[in-house]
This record gives structure tokens, sequence and C-alpha cells, in this order.
């Protein structure tokens, strides 16, 4: 339905007030001296004097909006897009990208995985909204990460989450997460996407700050692929789904509060309000667009709005764009041009139609009721003219607005507190010894906030929705199918770990790539890309630069020897509520990364916990005693300090050749990796999963690598796993490390209802129900 002509925003208030004249681009040239905002949008006084020399005059209100926005941290990248160059584009070999469709600069990344079928995802933060209203900004989240999904041609089949908040029994917390939670699962279970997977963590450092960080999962045959730009003089802009409004002005677009009138029919809020059953309707009408042929192109409202889709879609295209606010569907017809250029409204999306496919595209649309309206025409010059009520309100060159903003060399630094931090080991800690001592720090791990079980948040989603999954929470690793006939998925697991970042912010980022591919690895796929959402403090803060800085070196360097390209992601800066340069004043940096892998049959993927008795339990990988950083440390002491666990990325290259190498030979009956909590905690937890005990020796261990019983419990040394074979192909998995040259140490055996542990001078058991209790306790407590 294109839109009815009372609708037009012909009665919008224009910049200043009702009465006020429209700042129209003569206008401006005859007004150089006119003060503007530019500070309240959040630029700079050189950025803004860079805008009148690219210009040759001063902007307009309409133009001084869109390059403030576009021209944004949160748009432009502009403090770490020259390291993104640097590291992830110059890292990534002819190797790496062999199976790499598409890759960083576009709404996300394509991987081939075989048979003519693709995969395409992405992370992204919507870390701020989500703290100032927890409910819509989490459930907006997912929303964008999934049109960005949708852009590429992709059904979007999967997500997952990555939580932070603050501590667990903070007043505020319950407030983020009830809100967070709700939002996540009541949009995504509407839009009927099985969530799969993610991570909570709770800590101080995120009180102020949350990270709601989400991912998306779609699926594509190689011919349905497409990409986003404005090409064809004389073809029909059109924008489709949800009408403009005001909501989500002044939230990820920067907008200050005052610059726009806010007496209209509502308070507009800065966080945008989502609709899931409009992007339901919405995904299906641009599946059935992209299938039929009728658009060039399609791209969805980034957090720029109508700034960011028509900017970014003439710029990649090979002309420009003339556009008509007049013909902009409307939810409030006071808004200003300014806020229908900034709005960042939800269930948007923009598309290239030719004038010959326009009947079929207005079937489609009808079809779906879906509202659109052609709201401008592709030009042969490079230039995006905007015009409002029959004027001019926009004239540049769209490159200028999508891709030439800033792009800083902040100066960093290492902290000045870095080396004390790092001194500051927990080998001076207490630490048990006795039998029961033991065992109950087993208890208080297992029931700690990080540690225990998800089930009150997971058991809000659905996992199984569209019948593919294959494992989901609490495995490691997501794993959905792609195609019915052969079995072929994907696995898909996220990790990170702000602790291990702190305290050295290479070794961290790396862990968490090392992580992500071990889970992938760990259920039995074949790890291919990688996404990544950088979670950091103030880039105007030199040791926050120093961190993020170090961090993206380090995770280039990982990818690059584990052979997986980085696909795309997020960078979210400014995550910090204190004195910049603080110990204590920004998050912990929080690198997120997920990593993808192929399995040639979901039939075969592995569960992380063991569902029968008289199963084998091996330990693969080498141990050491590294408590830097632990859960243990944390949970027992409060403590932060040391070093964390070194980073081996070839024995983890190793561990996963052994991981899927016993999955593909029908060797594994479950296998799960070793992270926080070291063995002790990956003991538990797989028991819990099917409910079936082990009883395990450590004897073995500690005599191999000179370990005491604690130390061979809570390490969190990492390339490591363990996994539960049949006595019959035991043999077989020894001789399967052996040749890969990775250590194998035979544990015990699965049965019973007991988690029972031996060890030089003593032993412990634990029944089941006591810690099945004490883990799925502790968020009910807070929160149910």
């Amino acid at each position: 339905m294109t839109h009815p002509s009372q609708t037009t925003p012909s009665q919008a208030a224009s910049p200043g007030g009702g009465g006020a004249p429209i700042d129209t681009v003569e206008h401006a040239a005859a007004t150089p001296d006119m003060p503007q905002p530019w500070r309240e949008l959040g630029l700079k006084e050189d950025e803004y004097q860079h805008i009148r020399e690219i210009l040759g005059r001063r902007p307009t209100g309409a133009e001084l909006a869109m390059y403030s926005v576009m021209w944004s941290e949160h748009c432009s990248y502009k403090s770490s897009k020259l390291h993104i160059k640097r590291q992830f584009g110059a890292k990534t070999t002819p190797a790496m990208r062999e199976r790499l469709m598409v890759g960083i600069g576009e709404n996300a990344g394509v991987v081939d995985i075989g048979d003519g079928w693709a995969v395409t995802f992405k992370i992204e933060s919507h870390n701020h909204p989500s703290f100032v209203e927890p409910y819509q900004g989490a459930a907006t989240g997912v929303g964008g990460i999934v049109r960005d999904i949708m852009a590429m041609g992709a059904r979007p089949v999967a997500v997952m989450d990555q939580l932070r908040f603050g501590r667990i029994d903070h007043p505020d917390t319950a407030r983020v997460v009830h809100g967070v939670v709700g939002g996540i699962g009541g949009y995504g279970n509407c839009l009927g996407l099985a969530n799969i997977g993610g991570e909570t963590v709770f800590d101080p450092s995120y009180q102020g700050n949350p990270l709601v960080n989400a991912t998306c999962l779609g699926v594509l045959r190689h011919e349905d692929l497409h990409l986003a730009n404005a090409s064809g003089a004389g073809n029909l802009v059109v924008m489709f789904g949800a009408r403009t409004g005001g909501d989500g002005i002044g939230g990820a677009s920067v907008l200050a509060s005052e610059t726009f009138e806010s007496d209209g029919p509502s308070k507009r809020p800065s966080v945008q309000v989502g609709d899931p059953f409009q992007e339901k309707v919405l995904i299906e009408c641009c599946l059935e667009l992209f299938a039929a042929g009728v658009v060039e192109g399609i791209s969805d409202f980034g957090a720029a709005g109508l700034s960011c889709a028509t900017s970014e879609l003439a710029a990649a295209g090979d002309g420009g764009m003339r556009v008509d606010l007049d013909k902009v569907l409307l939810r409030d017809p006071t808004l200003t041009p300014e806020e229908i250029l900034m709005s960042e409204s939800q269930e948007r999306m923009m598309a290239v139609v030719s004038p010959a496919n326009w009947p079929a595209f207005e079937l489609i649309a009808r079809k779906w009721e879906v509202e659109y309206a052609p709201v401008g025409v592709v030009t042969e010059d490079e230039r995006l003219r905007i015009d409002y009520r029959g004027q001019r309100v926009v004239d540049v060159d769209p490159k200028t607005v999508a891709h030439d903003s800033p792009m800083y060399d902040r100066p960093y630094t290492r902290p000045a507190w870095q080396d004390a931090l790092q001194a500051d080991s927990p080998d001076k800690l207490p630490r048990p010894a006795a039998d029961a001592d033991l065992a109950a720090t087993v208890v208080q791990l297992i029931e700690s906030p990080n540690l225990c079980s998800r089930a009150w948040i997971t058991d809000q989603y659905d996992r199984y929705v569209q019948g593919n999954t294959a494992l989901a929470m609490p495995d490691d690793a997501g794993v959905v199918r792609v195609d019915e006939a052969t079995g072929l998925g994907v696995a898909l697991a996220t990790d990170g770990n702000g602790r291990y970042t702190k305290l050295d912010p290479r070794a961290g980022a790396q862990q968490a790539l090392a992580e992500a591919y071990r889970n992938v690895a760990t259920v039995g796929a074949e790890p291919l890309a990688v996404s990544d959402c950088l979670n950091f403090g103030s880039p105007e803060s030199p040791s926050s630069m120093w961190q993020l800085v170090t961090a993206m070196e380090g995770l280039a360097d990982a990818c690059l020897s584990l052979g997986v390209p980085v696909t795309g992601g997020n960078v979210s800066l400014y995550n910090e509520t204190g004195e910049p340069g603080r110990i204590d004043s920004a998050i912990h940096p929080t690198p997120v990364v997920g990593v993808l892998g192929v399995l040639d049959s979901v039939a075969r993927a592995t569960p992380s916990g063991w569902n029968s008795g008289g199963l084998v339990v091996y330990l693969l990988g080498s141990s050491a005693a590294e408590l830097g950083g632990s859960a243990w440390a944390d949970v027992i002491h409060g403590h932060l300090g040391g070093v964390p666990p070194a980073v081996d990325l070839d024995a983890e290259r190793t561990l996963a050749k052994v991981l899927i190498g016993a999955s593909r030979q029908g060797l594994a009956m479950a296998a799960h990796d070793l992270s926080e909590g070291g063995l002790a905690i990956a003991l538990a937890e797989a028991c819990l999963r099917y409910g079936v005990g082990a009883s395990v020796s450590l004897d073995l261990l500690t005599e191999r690598y000179a370990l005491t019983p604690f130390e061979a419990l809570f390490s969190e040394s990492q390339a490591r796993s363990l996994i539960a074979v049949a006595p019959g192909s035991a043999g077989r998995l020894v001789e399967l490390a052996a040749e890969s040259g990775c250590p194998a140490v035979r544990l015990g055996e699965t049965g019973g209802d007991t988690l029972s542990v031996s060890y030089p001078g003593g032993s412990f058991n634990l029944p089941l129900g006591e810690l099945r209790e004490a883990s799925k306790a502790t968020l009910p407590r807070y929160f149910a």
C-alpha cells in the first residue's frame, strides 16, 4: 500500500518550531555565520569545520544531522577502523578467503559451507539502549541483527545472545536482567528463531554499563546472495515495512534531546520500540522479493535511520539518489526533516526497484500486508539530494557521509596500573587441601553466578522452533541443520572473558577466539570463520585505547594462526561510567568472539555430557597450574590479578583435530571443553547434562604434570577437553591423539548418580542431586 496523501509531513514542524523557515541548501549558503548545534550533536570542532570544507558552505540542519550521526563512533568506527584495516584486513590470507564469499564491510559476512549452501552470521551490540530501557533495548538489538542477515538474501534461522550484567545482588541488576531477558525472548520467540546459545556474566564492572550483544545466523543458496547498492539510473528507491516515528532519536544516533522539538503527540524515547510481528512479516516479504527477482538490492535501516540507508546505498552504487521526504510514511506528522532522517524506528527496509518490476513489487508487498512507498529515484550523478516540501534540504556527495568520516590514530599507552595488577598473583591466596574443603569448593563454584545453571534464562527462549536445532544450550555450541536431505549443518559458539582481557588484552582476546574455536570443534564441527564484537571503554582514554588496540592485534594474529577469517562484527566503545583512565572506570575490556563451523551431518554432533554409564572418560590436552583470573580466585577470594592462562594456538589446533576426528569416526559419545572453573566444573557439567555420574581418578594427571589435587581440579589451562568413548573405542582414541601429538590422560568411567573424585591421599563424592540443586537455585533466588 502506498501511503495516503494525508500522511505526508506537510504539516511537520520545521527546525526551531512551527513557523520557523526551512533550512534549505540555498539558505545555508546565504547564512554562513548562523550558529549551529554541532557540539550538541556529538561533533568535534575540527569535524564541523571539515564538513564546511567538504560542502563549501555551512551544512543545512538536515545535512548537519546526517553527518553527525554517520560520523559518530557508533556508525563510522572512526577510532577503530584504522586498526581494523591494519589487523583484520592485512592479516587475512588468500587461503583464509577460500570459503569467504562476503567479508568485512557488508551487512554481514557470508561463508560457503558446501553443496551450494552458504551461511551468514554477525554479532552486534545494543549496550547503552539496554541499560536505559532494557526490554526494548534488547528486543530491538535482536531485530536489528536479524535485518542485517535478511539484507544478504538469507533466511534467519537462529540467534544467540552474549550478556554482561552488574553484580548479581545489586539493587538495579534485577531491573536490567528481567528487561533484557524478556526482550530477547519476546522478540526472538515471536520471530520463530531458535535461540541456540550464548553467555551470561555478572561482574561489578558492568554495573552501570551492561553489555547486550546479539548474534544471528542465516542460511541461503549461493545464487540467492545479494549485496545492497543503488544502481541503475531511473530505478525507484522504496521504503517498506513499519512507518517512521520519533522513537530512537537521541539513541545510537547521538542526537541531543534538545536539538529537535519534543512537544509532538508523545515524548519521543531515545530507545527504539520494536514490533516482532511486523518483522516476521517483513522477513517473509523480503525473501519473496528476492526469490521473485524484483529488487536490485535491499538494505536495512542502520543506527542512523534514513540517513544511513540513503547514503550507504548511494555510496555503494554507480550513481546518486534523489529522495523526497514528503513521500515517507509517518506515524507522527509533526516530525521535522531532521527527525525523519534520524529516526531509528524499527522494522523498516529500503529497496531499489526497476520501473519494470514495480507492479510485481507491489503485488508481493500487498500479499504480506506490508506498507510501502517510493520515496526517491536513482540518478546518474554522484550526489545525494533530499527535498522537503519542495525545497532542497540535502545536497551532498554520499561517500563523504557514509565512507569518508574522520579516521583517528588515537594515542594509546599501557595503563600505569597494569604491572601492579599482573604482579598481584593468586599464588598467595589460601587453597583448600582437605577432602571436604575441595568438595565444598566445587559446590561453591557450581552455584556461583557465572557458573550456575542458565536454565532460568534459556527456558524463556525457544531453542527448537523450526525443527532444525541439533544442539543448543547448555551444549558447547549450538548446532543447526541446514540441509534436511543430507544433514549438512553448522555449529556456532561465542565466548569472551573480560577478566582475562583485563589482565592481558592480547591473551584475553586470543583466549576468547580459542575457546569459541574449541567449542565448535568439541561438537565435531570444522571451524571456518569468525565474527566479533569488541566492547571497550572510551577511545579518548589512552588506557582504554591501548586495551582495544592490543586486543585487536592479538585477535588478528590468532585468527591468522588458526586460519579462520574475521567476516565482520562490531566495535562498541565508550562503555564506561567513571573517570577515564582509572583501573575501575571502564568495563572489563570484553572482546566477544563467535566461531562458525561446519558438519557434514548434524546427526553426529557431539553433546557436552554423557547419557549412559560404562563410557571411558579421557582428558585431552596439557595441564599446568594456571589460576590467574580464574573462577576460583573470583568466587572464593574476590580476587583479580596475575596473568591469565598461557595461549597455545598450536595446541588448540591439535586438540580440534582430535575432537573432529573422534566425531567423524564415531568415537565421541560426549565431549566438553575446559574453561572457567577448570576440570572440576567441566566434570560436574558433563555429569549434570543428562544426570549420569562418573568416577574419576586424578592420579595420572597429578603425576604427569606435577600438580596438587587442587591445581588439577581448578586450574584453567586452555586447549583441553573431556571426551567420553565406549570401552571398545578407547584404544582408537588414544591412537588418534598420539598421531596428532595431543596428550590424553584416562580419568575414569561414567555411571551412577554421583561424581566421585579420587587423587593421591584422598577422595570425595558429590551426589548429582546436590550439585543440580546448587546449580539451578542461584538465578531463581535472585530473579524468579
